[in-house]
């Protein structure tokens, strides 16, 4: 549930919708918000339900999104089970409602919004007979199928007119361009001996170049079929020697013993583990469906849940002590067999999920031992050695190791006589510079200064200009190739968008004829969806009515207390009952109400009586106050 709320919460905070919601504040949304949340869902996927809720009736509201649903072929998670729930629970905007239907709008906003533009033109309409002349309707719905199918094709196929237009100029100015170069290159060829020959070996070279390459290409592939053919062959060598191993003990009664143990372990796998396993996810996932399905709870209904288990536990506690205390031997005994029982068939479960583990886990290193030997063959070329194996690929290690040794003191020779020969280069060089100095001295003596870099420069630019005049000729067959199958592209493009651009002239004359019978298509579609949801509000106010009239005509007295007037008038009788109850009592009060004020006039006077006396009680238990009420009784003549 956290996980469709996080969804919910995501989608919404996004384009088009930009709620800014958080959990805290989506889960406390009130009803009438979730529902009107929902119709702006349902609005971004068909925009004829983006209204405000509040301008219609609840039975209106509740029949458009069930409409909307059904042409998106949404299924309640109940299935039809729980199709009146899922109907109650959308009028009133139930939570555990409206959260599924939301996740799964918004799983699928794209194409729930195809559907919806579909169902406009393709839910059929209710056509009495007899304005129903001919088929022109259905032709029409079969037409916009054809070409709605046509045009998702274009789409698809990543075909735009503009941009084939702009490639199309495109390629040809790279062609004028490729033209003109080639021209200019043409008229520098032919000026070069033997062009035609030159251009001849080009082209040879060329192909033989393709060749070359189709034969690499050839030699790859064949690369890899060996490749697969020697994995495939150590896959059988493994499998082979598998056998080979399970052969050795191959006596009748060892293999005929081994059956019987996989039998009897697969048996109980089979009869016992996997049901009771399958038993039990089921009851989890029952139990999980089940807490899905309610409210969310606050911490104070958790912890009444808390307090109601503590109190059925104890209780359960207290049926085990009592039951425990009326047990007869033969129950002790019983008790007894049956932990042990219970004890052998935990044991049970645990070895058989120890040896299904055991397997699992011979089988990964089985195919962990297989990778290791397929990354050494591909690392080394050959399968990991053992025993006598091992011992020749240690002596011929060994005997390597003697030629790298003898190797090495070559290297060392030939390094030191890297070094004589580096020093004989410089003293070379530096000699060679001696020589040119001596030699430009020479030119300056007579007169011809540079006449040896001039030589060397004019060497040079010979070879260089051969080089160029090769790369021309490369380029020259390089670039004709080019403007071939630039060509060949143009013509081919332009051979695939005669049929297109004349199907695209045909589909805008089609599309404005559907436009205009998209217009009256929706005009008949509002008026049957209003008549359809006036007749379903007429139908349930009937069927509500003949509901009525049966229960109260039927003769069965539990069914006619069921009719609503019958239940009124039982609560107007008990209403009147009440009424006169509470009038007797209303006499019953008046009529004591004066001796009832007497009595307590009474109770009053007593009370100060009794209070009296205790004063004077108090006042003769001290004599100060004895001879302080003679003076007083004597100045004020108080009688005591």
């Amino acid at each position: 549930m956290s996980d469709q709320l996080k969804f919910i919460v995501e989608k919404l905070n996004k384009e088009p919708f930009k709620r800014n919601f958080n959990l805290i504040t989506f889960d406390s949304l009130e009803s009438m918000q979730l529902l009107q949340l929902l119709n702006d869902v349902l609005g971004e996927i068909d925009p004829k339900h983006a209204v405000d809720i509040r301008e219609e009736l609840p039975e209106q509201t509740a029949k458009r999104m069930l409409s909307l649903l059904g042409i998106l072929k949404y299924k309640p998670p109940g299935g039809t089970s729980d199709l009146s729930t899922f109907r109650q629970g959308l009028v009133i905007g139930s939570k555990p409602v409206i959260y599924p239907v939301l996740h799964w709008l918004l799983q699928r906003t794209n194409e729930l919004k195809i559907r919806a533009y579909l169902a406009h033109f393709l839910i059929k309409v209710d056509v009495p007979v007899e304005f129903l002349q001919d088929d022109t309707y259905e032709e029409l719905m079969e037409v916009f199928k054809n070409l709605h199918k046509e045009c998702e094709q274009l789409k698809t196929s990543g075909f735009s007119t503009a941009e084939i237009r702009r490639d199309i100029c495109a390629m040809e100015e790279e062609k004028d361009q490729l033209m003109k170069r080639v021209e200019r290159l043409k008229k520098r060829v032919e000026t070069v001996q033997n062009h035609q020959r030159m251009l001849e070996i080009a082209r040879q070279l060329r192909v033989e170049k393709e060749r070359e390459d189709s034969l690499a290409q050839q030699k790859q592939e064949q690369k890899n079929q060996l490749f697969h053919a020697e994995q495939r062959l150590q896959r059988i060598q493994l499998q082979l020697k598998s056998m080979r191993h399970a052969a050795v003990d191959s006596k009748p009664e060892s293999l005929m013993k081994r059956l019987e143990e996989e039998t009897k372990f697969n048996t109980y796998l089979v009869s016992e583990k996997f049901p009771r396993e399958l038993e039990a996810k089921k009851q989890s996932l029952y139990l999980l469906q089940k807490v899905v399905a309610e409210p969310a709870m606050s911490q104070s209904d958790l912890n009444e849940l808390e307090t109601k288990i503590n109190e059925i536990n104890a209780q359960i506690n207290q049926l085990i002590e009592k039951r425990m205390m009326k047990y007869e031997p033969i129950d002790s005994k019983f008790s007894m067999y049956r932990q042990q029982a219970s004890i052998i068939s935990r044991k049970k479960t645990a070895k058989a999920e120890e040896l299904q583990a055991a397997k699992e886990e011979l089988s990964n290193l089985e195919k962990q031992m297989s990778q290791k030997s397929s990354q050494a063959r591909e690392m080394n070329g050959a399968d990991v050695l053992k025993g006598d194996e091992f011992k020749r690929y240690v002596n011929k290690l060994r005997s390597k190791n003697t030629l790298y040794k003898k190797k090495r003191l070559e290297i060392a020779e030939i390094t030191a006589e890297y070094g004589i020969l580096q020093r004989t280069e410089e003293l070379l060089r530096q000699r060679h510079e001696d020589i040119q100095q001596q030699l430009q001295a020479i030119e300056d003596k007579k007169g011809i200064s540079g006449y040896s870099y001039t030589q060397e420069e004019l060497e040079r630019v010979s070879a260089v200009k051969s080089e160029m005049e090769e790369v021309k000729g490369r380029t020259l067959n390089s670039m004709s190739e080019m403007v071939k199958k630039l060509n060949a592209m143009v013509a081919d493009k332009k051979s695939s968008l005669a049929p297109i651009i004349k199907d695209l002239r045909q589909l805008r004359q089609r599309c404005q004829e559907v436009k205009g019978l998209q217009e009256e298509c929706l005009q008949e579609e509002s008026r049957y969806h209003h008549l359809n949801c006036m007749k379903m509000i007429l139908d349930v106010y009937l069927q509500r009515a003949k509901d009525e009239m049966k229960m109260y005509v039927s003769s069965d007295q539990q069914e006619k207390r069921k009719a609503i007037r019958e239940q009124y008038s039982r609560m107007i009788t008990e209403q009147e009952n009440n009424g006169k109850n509470l009038r007797e009592k209303q006499k019953g009060v008046r009529e004591s109400h004066g001796p009832n004020l007497k009595q307590v006039k009474m109770w009053r006077d007593f009370q100060l009586l009794l209070e009296c006396k205790k004063e004077c009680f108090l006042k003769q238990q001290n004599p100060i106050s004895i001879g302080q009420v003679i003076q007083e009784g004597g100045e004020d003549r108080l009688v005591l």
